[in-house]
């Protein structure tokens, strides 16, 4: 047995909790939607956090201070084999204030963003936001595994596109990125000249393997690339305010630097002061809520073709969600729609993540075992024996 508790946490807890995933829909709605984890904190954030309410740090951040860079750096060397430069890495809020401001000030002005699809659905409001337009260009199947359309993503520069929004790990696909698929894409921007916005904020969920950054296939990636990642999705630090754009050249450092406060400012105290410590001191927590969480995944892998042989698992490699084909049941309207009204189980809806995927949903199982059970089971009687 571990040395953390992983279904502690009960129903009621965790609705007290006042969080957007248990809160947005009804007290009978077991909620499976947004990428929150049902578990305890980690201790090592939890001790942080409490010291810097202790000691009233509710101040603005200071700036330039080296400490966040300096753990960040140090958590992408042990964990990925990742070396990268301390006083190149700086927090902003969220990876979405990163990626609109690495498409608003690190590519073309004007030029289309592509969007591999099925996407996670605000990158459309990012790249409407900075006043480009989407291309979007949806995963194919190789050999039964998801992947990028290089072809298609060829043409797409060709044709104008100034930088593509590479989600690794995949948010909802669940794929992380090989070496080759990595490399093949890198050769097609270098080629062309542009850029590549990174969102690895799912890096430390990779399953059984080191995720590999995108910036560290070669060195062109590192210099076409900007990655955001945060501490947020693997440690539930979601509402505290903090993530890290990383930078890999010079260039890019430059540019940074002459931004303005107002661009780049908006991290929370507090934010840094847990990132720095899921950083440091996260990492055995986080090996234990991976192993939970595989537990969890080959619990939903093992309902589904029992109990519901129609749907289509796209098995994770990596993040806590699942994203799945429901077309094969043949249900009387969308997937979310049936299972809300059905089973009292919100998943988010797959129409979302782009067009051609409204037979999809995205389930999270970072919950405990026990509500996902109970989720599953609900799913399964709502589904008619003829069709499932």
């Amino acid at each position: 047995m571990g040395s953390f508790d992983f279904d502690s946490l009960t129903e009621v807890e965790l609705r007290a909790r006042k969080t957007v995933k248990w809160n947005w829909y009804k007290p009978d709605v077991l909620p499976l939607w947004v990428a929150e984890m049902d578990f305890p904190t980690a201790p090592a954030v939890m001790d942080a956090i409490r010291e810097a309410v202790q000691t009233e740090n509710f101040g603005y951040p200071a700036f330039g201070d080296p400490e966040l860079g300096q753990v960040t750096a140090e958590w992408c060397a042990s964990r990925y084999g990742w070396s990268v430069n301390p006083g190149f890495i700086h927090d902003v809020p969220d990876v979405l204030d990163g990626l609109r401001l690495g498409i608003e000030e690190f590519t073309v002005p004007g030029s289309p963003v592509i969007l591999p699809t099925p996407a996670y659905p605000p990158f459309y409001d990012v790249i409407r936001l900075s006043g480009r337009q989407a291309i979007e260009i949806p995963l194919v199947e190789v050999d039964g595994v998801s992947t990028l359309d290089f072809q298609r993503i060829d043409e797409a520069f060709s044709a104008g596109a100034g930088s593509i929004i590479l989600c690794n790990p995949h948010n909802p696909a669940g794929r992380a990125f090989t070496q080759q698929e990595l490399t093949t894409l890198s050769t097609i921007v270098e080629r062309h000249g542009k850029r590549v916005l990174a969102d690895e904020i799912h890096a430390p969920l990779v399953f059984g393997r080191k995720h590999i950054p995108y910036a560290s296939v070669s060195a062109a990636a590192a210099q076409h690339t900007i990655t955001l990642t945060a501490a947020s999705k693997a440690w539930n630090l979601a509402g505290l305010k903090c993530a890290q754009i990383i930078l890999t050249n010079e260039e890019d450092e430059k540019t940074w630097s002459e931004l303005s406060l107002v661009q780049t400012m908006g991290a929370s105290t507090i934010g840094i002061a847990a990132s720095i410590a899921a950083y440091r001191h996260g990492g055995p927590w986080l090996d234990e809520a991976m192993a939970y969480l595989e537990g969890n995944r080959a619990l939903l892998k093992e309902r589904l073709e029992r109990d519901l042989p129609g749907a289509r698992l796209i098995f994770p490699e990596a993040t806590y969600m699942a994203w799945i084909d429901f077309s094969g049941l043949h249900l009387p309207q969308a997937p979310y729609n049936h299972f809300l009204d059905a089973a009292h189980v919100a998943l988010k809806e797959g129409a979302e993540f782009g067009p051609g995927y409204e037979g999809f949903a995205r389930i999270n199982f970072a919950t405990t075992r026990k509500i996902l059970v109970q989720a599953l089971d609900a799913m399964v009687q709502a589904v008619p024996a003829t069709t499932a």
